[in-house]
């Protein structure tokens, strides 16, 4: 494995809290790729000195510096050793080409962060769970269902990426020759990628002022957020060339969400009220309530709440519910 290159200096999109200690570290995956971490420790151990733990990912195409770093900072302050890390491909973390999105490698991280936080003298490895943002919600669910030793999840606005790549936004590309078209597609941008040695990316959220006066709401949220100093970042894929184009490929062969109705540890989604992404909560919350164990399942709707509004908006970002949820549960 080739040492990583980890920036020293604080570049997050957020102000550093003095009521934690922050550092970096790294770890490693089951496909031997090392990933980039930023740790937040709280300035007090608890009596019996192992902390309660969690590793936080998201939102899809964002980097530890943005949303992620900002939740597990928080739940450090409250408490919670916590890790924001990059997935494999993108940020400080390691594997090439860059830019790449997996299903699989990318629930792998999920776990390869419990395998480090089990292995911690300080933490308690009955007491980690995980926190994934957007498209790592879902991924966050899916590692759940594969790994028992995650004892608690949370969901917070969560896509399904499997779904929303094979089908299209609100599922308006549902058929088998629309998904056929797609697969010739990006089958043709393979071979173009190949002969030049080089991965063509799918483009990053525009700029504000490029999208139309018509752009969906939503869009404009996107851009709102990575495309501003509000969560502009360097390593961002969605704040600059988006990722690789081929990486929609197996999103649509290989489905999320197969088998999270068989989690035996609690879950708790939480979406936004005004988010067009709701409805992937919604469909992952009827799957669970008729899963193995539905009584430690729970969906939050926030009022008035939009899909970014739960990146970054203290107004919406329900940490209170949070904290009380993986207190209970670790």
């Amino acid at each position: 494995m080739t040492a990583l290159e980890l920036t020293p200096a604080w570049d997050k999109v957020f102000p550093h809290s003095d009521k934690v200690e922050h550092s970096k570290i790294t770890f490693h995956n089951r496909y031997g790729i090392e990933l980039a971490a930023d740790l937040y420790m709280p300035k007090h151990a608890p009596k019996n000195g192992r902390f309660k733990a969690l590793a936080v990912a998201g939102p899809f195409g964002a980097v530890k510096e943005q949303a992620s770093g900002l939740y597990a900072q928080t739940l450090a302050e409250r408490g919670f050793l916590t890790i924001a890390f990059d997935p494999s491909f993108i940020g400080e973390s390691g594997g090439s080409p860059r830019a790449v999105a997996s299903p699989d490698i990318n629930t792998e991280d999920f776990s390869a962060a419990v395998d480090y936080l089990s292995t911690r003298h300080d933490v308690d490895p009955d007491g980690i769970g995980i926190v994934g943002i957007c498209g790592w919600g879902g991924l966050a669910l899916n590692a759940a269902a594969n790994d028992p030793r995650i004892k608690a999840t949370v969901a917070s606005t969560m896509y399904n990426m499997s779904r929303v790549t094979a089908n299209g936004y609100f599922d308006a590309e549902d058929s088998p020759t629309q998904r056929n078209a797609k697969r010739a597609q990006l089958a043709k941008q393979r071979t173009e990628d190949y002969a030049k040695d080089d991965y063509a990316r799918a483009g990053g959220v525009p700029a504000p002022e490029a999208l139309p006066e018509d752009a969906p709401q939503f869009l404009k949220d996107y851009a709102a957020y990575y495309k501003t100093p509000r969560g502009y970042h360097a390593r961002s894929v969605n704040s600059n060339d988006g990722w690789n184009a081929t990486s929609a490929l197996p999103f649509m062969n290989m489905p999320l969400l197969s088998y999270i109705d068989e989690i035996e540890n609690p879950v708790l989604l939480i979406h936004g009220e005004k988010a067009h992404s709701l409805y992937f909560s919604k469909a992952a919350y009827d799957k669970l309530e008729h899963g193995v164990n539905p009584a430690n399942k729970e969906l939050m709707i926030i009022p008035g709440a939009s899909h970014t509004d739960l990146y970054d908006n203290f107004k919406y970002i329900p940490f209170d519910a949070i904290e009380a949820f993986f207190d209970r549960n670790l």
